[in-house]
């Protein structure tokens, strides 16, 4: 005869909620990772070579991929698990992009460089082609009726 104790499954539960609560303040504990510490996720050197142009775009690339990381936290955050599964998932490339954002920032600054200007949308296109003629002067469509 096997014998239950009652009082197993409440101390199994508590030492579960235990445990991830533990485990939310130890991965909280990253997020609150200074710049010094965002540093170890770069080389320093990756942009030294970039000319601002590459710089640009490196940095509007790196933009979106943050907006995208942070969209994905946010969802994940609505879950049931959702901070564990945040952090888990999604805050070392969070950080990673964070820091390398700010190297590229970094460098920016120390070229001096200059966001490119917008195309101008009222900016004249290239005049149309003229349409073809012939010796006399007339003027022929090409465009599929062709005069013999």
């Amino acid at each position: 005869m096997i014998v239950r104790l009652p009082h197993r499954q409440p101390l199994a539960r508590a030492a579960t909620v235990l445990a991830l609560l533990v485990l939310g303040f130890g991965l909280g504990g990253c997020a609150e990772m200074g710049d010094g510490m965002m540093s170890a996720f770069v080389d320093p050197a990756r942009y030294e070579l970039y000319d601002c142009k590459q710089l640009e775009a490196e940095r509007k690339s790196q933009a979106a991929r943050q907006a995208e990381l942070q969209g994905l936290m946010a969802k994940a955050d609505t879950g049931v698990a959702g901070p564990v599964v945040a952090e888990l998932a999604y805050r070392n490339d969070y950080i990673s992009i964070r820091a390398q954002a700010k190297l590229a920032n970094e460098v920016w600054r120390r070229n001096k460089c200059q966001p490119t200007p917008p195309a101008v949308a009222g900016a004249p296109a290239a005049p149309p082609a003229a349409p073809a003629t012939d010796k006399d002067g007339h003027s022929h469509l090409r465009s599929g009726n062709a005069v013999y």
